[in-house]
């Protein structure tokens, strides 16, 4: 099982934090996206969405993060991160959409504007981009917050795939400058996500 990755990838973080909690021993194969790899006619052939992660399994193939971490899950006999039972299910799908539809779009314009244009040398932030990230991020991550105020995890069934999907992207709250900071329990729950295993063998340097 081969997964192509870039460690500054969101999308791989959550997919790498699925597999580390299943134990699941997938081959790294590094993309490199600063020197537009993603671009080259082989990965293409991969993923002509010019995207990581992709998911390599015995001659399958799979892109988009949520489908490989579901994958995985379901890879994964006596698994309770994604459960069989539907109403569970439907309560882990109902938020990984969530998040691909309210959450993600804010967050990939402010991580744009506010970190990787300055690593790959593009100029300064476009303010009315910045501000249109921050009314997205706002309304979507008010929801979780107020949604987190009187549970653990996000899901009743508790710590599931939708937790690794949500919390990835918030590795970078501070230098992208997510609007999420004083948002108490999304932070509280936060806190927890980056005290699993899981969440430490995918910081920078545990790859």
């Amino acid at each position: 099982m081969r997964l192509h990755y870039h460690p500054a990838s969101t999308c791989s973080r959550r997919v790498l934090m699925a597999a580390h909690y299943l134990e699941i021993k997938v081959d790294l194969v590094l993309v490199n996206l600063f020197k537009g790899e993603q671009n080259s006619p082989e990965f293409l052939k991969l993923n002509p969405n010019h995207r990581v992660p992709v998911l390599e399994h015995d001659g399958f193939v799979l892109w988009e993060s949520y489908a490989i971490m579901q994958y995985l899950a379901d890879m994964t006999p006596g698994q309770t991160i994604y459960p069989i039972e539907p109403r569970g299910r439907a309560d882990v799908n109902r938020w990984l959409f969530w998040c691909g539809q309210y959450f993600m779009p804010g967050v990939g314009i402010l991580n744009w504007e506010n970190s990787i244009k300055s690593l790959a040398g593009m100029g300064s932030p476009d303010p009315i981009e910045v501000a249109r990230g921050e009314r997205l991020l706002t309304e979507a991550a008010t929801v979780l917050d107020a949604h987190l105020s009187h549970r653990e995890w996000i899901c009743d069934s508790g710590l599931s795939l939708a937790d690794f999907a949500i919390a990835a992207p918030l590795a970078d709250q501070h230098s992208a400058k997510f609007p999420v900071t004083d948002l108490p329990n999304l932070q509280r729950w936060f806190m927890q996500v980056q005290a699993l295993d899981s969440w430490k063998k995918t910081q920078a340097g545990a790859l």
